[in-house]
């Protein structure tokens, strides 16, 4: 027989969100907040021209440019107040994170509780004030020295404008930063990748519009935007099958005595996904491999010698960058998972602690190797399975000169973004059910109460 709980899921519909008050609220202000986002995409940073600009953008979408307005919701394109992102707060949280598993100072602080998180996220919260302000600086100096046709982009270029451009560009992360908070904590879903799965969905449509237009200039045959379709729905369909798989380990525990009760053992599963580090390892290294790119990206032709082979090398598409890409990639997948995400000997130790164990394995440093033993062999599957899905487009687009850009990492965010959001949506509505059920049972026993007293008096 199915459990309560079972029930309740089986019975959930979407048509509950509108009698569960308090998630509907969620759900608005989400939505509220995210407008706002979208509109600070449109406000330009001042001094910025912007005719010039964009005909750059348009001449670099092939490049970091189509990588940058896919995850700036377009606003680099603009060159507007949030032409950053929140990818400083991204890098700076991977970085902490790693950091505390590294630094026996930080990881003892995490282990304080409610005050040891406020505290990692306030040095959090810092280095993204000191990657932004270093970004905002180059990309302002760039911006100042840059120019598309013998036009500049900026008009009044000098120190007032480098300063006006790095304080709004900042604060525009920073703004930013607060939206995605706000979010996690009265909205539905994870802010911070909510605003990314924005951005990114924003800017579908006319990446898919660029795309067809190819397709009706004969730039491309019309079999190859069939097939090009074809592919995106198969990747689709392949990371949300790789997202939910697990390796199930199991566990037992023996029997336990309180009182002068004997309770039985029971057994569980300890789930494994196969990609326990999600995209971070795909967000990091694409980070790390644009970053020449990025620095010369507005400087046109004032590049050295040194930095013009580095980009032609390592531009996006060619075959060193995918090289690096993938073996970035599986490093990343390793070393996130066994400091950050899944630490073996965490796991072991509170497995020991709740009187469990795996059959046939010593509690212990036993265990933690034989987990560590089966997650190696897992991440030899997720990696792959990460490299390829970030490596194909990028092939794919480079073979057939597709222009318009729409990469793994991409798809690889709205896949988990989607599936994290929707899982949370579920849970509030489970939870609104439990509610009610409570409710209705309290409301039955108040009305027996009442037969009974009546009954009482009557006797």
């Amino acid at each position: 027989m199915a459990s309560a709980a079972e029930q309740m899921a089986a019975n959930m519909s979407w048509g509950a969100i509108g009698k569960a008050p308090e998630l509907r609220q969620r759900i608005f202000f989400t939505i509220g907040l995210l407008i706002i986002y979208r509109l600070g995409t449109y406000i330009p940073v001042p001094g910025i021209d912007g005719t010039a600009l964009r005909a750059f953008m348009e001449q670099a979408t092939q490049g970091l440019g189509g990588v940058l307005n896919m995850f700036t919701g377009g606003a680099i394109g603009r060159m507007g107040i949030f032409a950053l992102g929140i990818m400083p707060y991204i890098s700076a949280s991977i970085i902490v994170q790693l950091l505390t598993a590294m630094v026996p100072a930080l990881e003892q602080l995490k282990k304080e509780g409610e005050q040891g998180r406020k505290k990692i996220n306030q040095y959090t919260r810092y280095g993204t004030v000191a990657l932004a302000t270093f970004q905002a600086y180059g990309l302002a100096v760039s911006l100042q020295n840059g120019s598309a046709d013998g036009v500049p982009f900026v008009a009044d270029p000098g120190l007032f404008f480098i300063a006006s451009c790095v304080i709004t560009l900042v604060g525009g992360t920073m703004f930013l930063m607060w939206l995605g908070e706000q979010i996690t904590a009265r909205g539905i879903g994870n802010g911070i990748s909510l605003i990314i799965f924005v951005g990114i969905v924003a800017e579908l449509p006319g990446a898919l519009a660029q795309f067809f237009v190819q397709g009706q200039t004969g730039a491309i045959s019309g079999g190859v935007v069939i097939g090009v379709l074809v592919m995106i729905v198969a990747v689709l369909t392949f990371v949300v099958f790789m997202e939910r798989s697990l390796r199930k380990i199991h566990i037992q525990y023996p029997r336990r005595q309180v009182g002068m009760k004997v309770y039985d053992g029971g057994s569980s599963h300890l789930p494994i996904k196969v990609n326990p580090a999600g995209v971070i390892p795909a967000i990091f290294a694409s980070s790390l491999l644009l970053l020449p790119t990025t620095v010369s990206t507005f400087s046109g032709n004032q590049t050295g010698p040194v930095m013009s082979t580095i980009l032609a090398y390592f531009g996006p598409g060619q075959p060193l960058y995918l090289l690096f890409f993938a073996a970035m990639i599986v490093f990343f997948t390793y070393f996130y998972t066994h400091n950050v995400s899944f630490k073996t000997d965490d796991v072991a130790d509170n497995l020991k602690n709740q009187n469990g164990f795996v059959p046939g394995i010593r509690p212990g440093k036993r265990t933690a190797e034989y987990f560590e033993y089966v997650v190696n062999r897992i991440l030899v599957l997720g990696s792959a399975y990460l490299a390829l899905v970030c490596l194909l487009p990028e092939m794919v687009r480079g073979g057939l000169g597709i222009t318009a850009y729409f990469g793994g990492t991409s798809i690889l965010i709205i896949v988990s973004v989607g599936m994290d959001t929707i899982q949370q949506v579920q849970s509030h509505l489970l939870a609104h059910q439990y509610e009610n059920l409570i409710e209705r049972s309290q409301l039955r026993g108040k009305k027996r109460g009442s037969r009974n007293r009546r009954g009482a008096a009557r006797r």
